[in-house]
């Protein structure tokens, strides 16, 4: 997995989001480009702000067993796979602002650097490696920018 904690990789990230329009079109899925955008937000939002409920102990229990295996772990998401409610955006939004917010989300997470993200606990999840936390954030925006054929 791609190391996002590397000035580098995140850099690399950086330039595929760049090559992002409002008009790029999926290969797969329902949502547009700053739908995308939007959706690759929640995971940061879920790291950094205040704005999305936890879940409860048993949800997050069943989160740790189920869900945390396929998120976490090195195998690569399937296309077209069911997502939480908070990651589901079907509101119009504005491209350049999510566009911009996922940037500073990806610089922000690098120059924290991974012992900032060693045992933390997730939103989700619970505590998880640097290593897990950065396999989340690049498997996910790996998934989603190949989704859009960047």
């Amino acid at each position: 997995m791609e190391n996002m904690f590397d000035n580098k990789v995140a850099a690399h990230f950086i330039e595929r989001i760049e090559k992002l329009t409002p008009q790029s079109t999926p290969q797969w899925g329902k949502m547009n480009a700053t739908q995308m955008l939007a959706h690759c937000n929640v995971t940061y939002e879920m790291t950094y702000e205040n704005i999305h409920p936890k879940p409860g102990a048993i949800v997050r229990f069943i989160l740790k067993l189920l869900v945390k295996p396929n998120v976490v772990g090195p195998n690569p998401y399937k296309k077209n796979n069911s997502t939480a409610p908070q990651f589901i955006i079907t509101d119009n939004r504005d491209f350049e602002t999510e566009k911009n917010r996922l940037l500073h989300y990806i610089k922000h997470t690098q120059a924290l650097g991974a012992e900032h993200f060693e045992n933390r606990d997730s939103h989700s999840f619970g505590k998880l490696t640097s290593d897990q936390w950065n396999t989340m954030f690049a498997k996910h925006l790996t998934h989603h920018l190949t989704q859009f054929d960047i």
